[in-house]
């Protein structure tokens, strides 16, 4: 483990201590702090008027929510979102799904700058803890949405600011507190702009929490430093360093359907089997098959945790070569560093590259419970650039692009074994990858007259992948390289309009390749699996009065060689995920928001879709002959795609102040999710229940600044005490000639809490 620059502080000392014992609303007025947008943000962004389907939500909506969870948490009131959490409350491992695209699929960026991992592509929020306090503004683009740095958007793009810096010193403390002892403590200062040229902001964060789940606790905590100086009033020079260590309990086996309906026989005959003696025993002492199945863990080793240290490096120049062409150059380097460690029982000797244990009185041992850490060790770094280009009143050029080089590293170590014949931290595997990625767009925009807008982008993007082994397999060492065209298309037509209704039509096509993740390339040699293909269609209808606003989006999304679950088996006995030649998304999302009267605004959204896989097999494993099973499937719901997703938020304004918004006020949210499939079968038994929540928000500034501002903030989650589980995994098997299925489900919490205060001067 290594401290990073300039934050080897006494902040973090206590990164590795013990953790806790574990036994969209309607957008608010705004502060009149001036805050300058990074031009990067702007180039990868959506305009107003760009015909594709977006959510911008500002730094000031997102602090309303801000109270300790995970920032998908502080989405799920947008347009097509469901979130999960594995401990059940937000806090720690938290999971984000657009339009039924997990984020493998959502391409994330921070300023510019690539979040999702190179390999797995996944984006983990729990390794940039509090990242909502340092958070100007942030657009969803559903879709493929304009191009973008880094993986290809296979359902949406989450493009994040955070290097606005206000033009005024300020400072502000955050504190909140609630149920399952989360806590929440934020301190953030700037030193606004020093003689209009300089400006420092600060922000330190720790989160922690014991989870609604047994033994899920997590303990957060963050830096971030942000610089700017202006060079001249043409150029300018923005810095970042941002820091998260996580150290947060697993839970993310879930619980067996089999607990959670109260069937704990079944479960203890399989734990005695696959637990292991020693932590079988111990379950059976805390009455662990009798514990209250929606906060189960199977997890009993006291160390079952992950760790990982997350280091962004970020700077930028920018500079105005005129009124009409402003470029910039990034360069970012991002460091991660972690494991997650791991009881396992009777393990084979050979899986460890290790012959069987001659003890000096008994039998030959082959099989061992041991203690292990997995590490991912890795670098990823570059470069990107955009050049904005102002051709006259009609015309806009935007040319940009990124090239990146990742680095990295698996290992593990054997630490404990309850058997000898393991030597003392034992490393049994020690493998290495890189991935080399490079794009470049060119994006215009042109203006017939004063109703149509034509806008049109051309995106590159070249990939160079090398694995030197899996640690299941360390002989198969795939290099694949790929070349993918994206092109896209628009147009938007504002109807004719009066001062107090404004109305736009748009349409949109648009084409994206993604690359497989590394799991997928451990198949074989010569079964490797192809990248995935989409073409988007988009079209929508907006409409805006003083009163009222609403907007109705209908999508097509076809999908070629979409990589799914079937249930088959790799070369080492590992599920892959298998190329299905001809999947769809297709559905509709309505918007409305009205002033239904002084101080009372509603607004909302759903959607309605379906989501379809058009033909594929499914392999089922044949305890009876050791073989699998075909069954062919067609027409069957992708997993994870509810065909209905609601939400929406009812704000009371009392009593105000003033014009900057201290009052009052009562909000009052709700979504609704309807049934979700575990895998593609279609099969309702394999799948999650619909559900519904009703929570609480009220929030209160007292008059007067004679302390400075001061905030207070109440949330009341799930009101109505819902049972309720919005994740899983399924498996399923045939014996004696019958099929026989085994769900696991991730509860959420009950009813809930989340009291904070927020302190302005």
């Amino acid at each position: 483990m290594f401290c990073s620059l300039l934050i080897c502080s006494g902040f973090f000392a206590s990164a590795q201590t013990s953790l806790p014992d574990s036994s969209q609303s309607i957008p608010k007025i705004e502060s009149a702090t001036k805050r300058l947008e990074p031009v990067e943000v702007r180039a990868l962004r959506a305009g107003s008027e760009s015909p594709f389907a977006k959510t911008d939500i500002s730094g000031q909506e997102l602090q309303e929510g801000n109270l300790g969870q995970d920032l998908p948490f502080l989405l799920q009131y947008t347009p097509s979102v469901v979130v999960t959490s594995d401990a059940g409350a937000g806090v720690g491992y938290t999971g984000i799904r657009i339009r039924g695209s997990d984020a493998t699929r959502i391409n994330i960026t921070l300023n510019g700058v690539p979040v999702n991992d190179a390999e797995s592509q996944g984006a983990f929020f729990v390794d940039l803890p509090d990242l909502a306090s340092s958070i100007g503004s942030l657009q969803i683009q559903r879709g493929i949405g304009s191009s973008t740095n880094g993986a290809g958007a296979f359902g949406a793009s989450m493009n994040i600011s955070s290097l606005e810096i206000p033009d005024q010193a300020q400072a502000e403390a955050a504190l909140s507190y609630g149920s399952f002892n989360t806590q929440k403590y934020t301190f953030q200062a700037g030193t606004g702009l020093l003689k209009d040229r300089f400006a420092l902001q600060l922000r330190l964060s720790q989160i922690s929490s014991e989870g609604y789940v047994d033994r899920s606790g997590s303990l957060l905590q963050s830096l971030q430093l942000n610089g700017l100086w202006k060079l001249s009033s043409r150029s300018r020079i923005r810095a970042m360093v941002m820091q998260g260590v996580e150290t947060t309990h697993q839970a993310w086996n879930g619980v067996p359907e089999a607990k959670l309906r109260g069937n704990d026989s079944a479960l203890k005959a399989f734990y005695q089997e696959n637990l292991g003696s020693l932590f079988f025993n111990k379950a059976d002492s805390l009455n662990l098959f009798t514990a209250d199945p929606r906060r189960y863990n199977s997890f009993l080793y006291g160390n079952q945790i992950d760790h990982y240290r997350q280091n962004y490096y970020q700077l930028f120049a920018e500079h105005d070569f005129s009124s009409a062409i402003t470029g910039q150059l990034g360069l970012f380097l991002t460091r991660g560093i972690g494991y997650y460690e791991e009881y396992k029982a009777n393990r084979k000797y050979s899986d460890y590259g290790l012959s069987p244990y001659i003890p000096a009185v008994g039998d030959t041992l082959s099989r061992t419970d041991l203690i292990r850490q997995l590490w991912l060790d890795n670098y990823n770094y570059g470069l990107t650039a955009s050049l904005l280009w102002k051709l006259s009143a009609r015309t806009n050029l935007r040319l940009g692009g990124a090239a990146s080089q990742y680095q990295g590293r698996h290992y593990g170590y054997v630490l404990w074994a309850a058997q000898g014949g393991i030597p003392d931290h034992y490393r049994w595997y020690a493998l290495d990858a890189q991935k080399n990625d490079f794009n470049l767009y060119l994006k215009a925009e042109q203006r017939l007259n004063k109703k149509w807008l034509l806008t049109a982008e051309l995106q590159e993007r070249s990939i160079g992948y090398f694995m030197n082994g899996f640690r299941d397999n360390p002989m198969l060492r795939p290099a694949v390289t790929y070349h993918f065209f994206n092109p896209k298309l628009g147009l938007s037509y504002q109807l004719p309009h009066t001062p107090l209704m404004h109305q736009r039509l748009y349409l949109s096509i648009a084409h994206a390749s993604h690359e497989p993740n590394r799991d997928d390339f451990e198949a074989s040699p010569t079964a490797l699996p192809k990248p995935e293909s989409l073409w988007d269609a988009e079209g929508g209808y907006e409409i805006e009065t003083d009163i009222w606003s609403a907007g109705l989006n209908a999508y097509y999304m076809r999908y070629t060689d979409q990589l799914v679950l079937t249930g088959k088996l790799n070369d080492v006995g590992a599920y892959t995920r298998t190329n299905v030649p001809n999947s769809f998304r297709a559905g509709l999302e309505l918007q409305a928001q009205v002033h239904a009267a002084k101080g009372l605004s509603l607004q909302g959204n759903i959607n309605l879709s379906r989501n379809q896989i058009d033909q594929f097999d499914e392999y089922l494993d044949n305890y009876d002959d050791g073989s699998q099973t075909i069954i062919a499937h067609s027409h069957t719901d992708i997993a994870f795609s509810p065909n209905i997703t609601a939400a929406g938020s009812l704000l009371w304004t009392p009593f105000q102040h003033s014009a900057e918004g201290r009052a009052f006020q009562v909000e009052l949210l709700g979504n609704y999710v309807g049934r979700q499939f575990l895998d593609n079968t279609g099969n309702k038994a394999r799948s999650l229940d619909p559900y519904g929540l009703l929570n609480l928000r009220l929030h209160f500034k007292p008059q007067g600044e004679r302390l400075g501002r001061v905030g207070f903030s109440l949330a009341l989650n799930n009101l109505l005490n819902k049972a309720y589980e919005s994740n899983g995994y399924t498996y399923s098997y045939l014996s004696g000639g019958q099929l026989f299925t085994q769900n696991n489900y991730f509860p959420q919490a009950g009813f809930n809490w989340l009291l904070g205060m927020n302190w302005q001067w």
